[in-house]
């Protein structure tokens, strides 16, 4: 169906829908969830953490990445962040996934990892469908990008994000998780710096 036949209601939900839960704005800050293929718990060695980890500091660095909270957890991260200076965060998702989904399988394959024999398999078998030649696949496609809309919204997610790994019972208050930005809120020590917003 050619584009100039679409009545302009239905165009105008066919290009919202196309966008919906993509980063597309510049300056604007988004909620986004990054999940691994099949929930896969890449994430409970300290070198894939901190492949992570370094990831996230090299795009604020280098990238135009700003970040304002973060959680890092076993198979998904959460962040709320966006792109500055008129850079995509959809540009900088993209290749934030492609370099620590290689930096993920550099793992794998050369340091100790006794699951190494069933999560190879899983991601590489992750990528038959796919049309370009990949090997393995890590990441699960898009983040889920939910534009802030209210202070009302920024702390509900500041507060989800945070709560994580109290909620999955992995410590008793969200400052005791290491790999989150609960830390940088509480003024602890920290692995990533973040940008601590003063919203409450």
């Amino acid at each position: 169906m050619a584009w100039n036949c679409i009545p302009r209601v239905q165009l105008k939900k066919l290009v919202s829908m196309s966008t919906k839960y993509k980063a597309t704005e510049t300056d604007t800050a988004y909620f986004i969830t990054i999940t691994t293929v099949e929930w896969i718990d890449v994430f409970t060695r300290l070198n894939q953490k901190y492949a992570i980890i370094n990831s996230l500091d090299y795009c604020q660095k280098h990238k135009e990445l700003e970040i304002y909270a973060y959680c890092l957890m076993s198979n998904h991260l959460h962040l709320l962040c966006k792109g500055i200076n008129g850079v995509l965060l959809s540009d900088i998702m993209k290749d934030f996934k492609k370099f620590t989904e290689k930096k993920i399988i550099e793992n794998i394959l050369n340091e100790p990892e006794s699951r190494k024999e069933w999560m190879l398999p899983l991601f590489k078998k992750a990528c038959d469908h796919l049309k370009r030649d990949q090997t393995y696949k890590v990441w699960q496609n898009g983040y889920h990008a939910e534009v802030t809309t209210s202070n009302w919204f920024i702390k509900q997610k500041l507060n989800y994000i945070h709560q994580n790994p109290v909620v999955e019972k992995i410590v008793a208050y969200p400052e005791d998780y290491y790999f989150s930005s609960a830390r940088n809120y509480a003024s602890l020590s920290y692995p990533l710096q973040v940008e601590v917003l003063n919203i409450f």
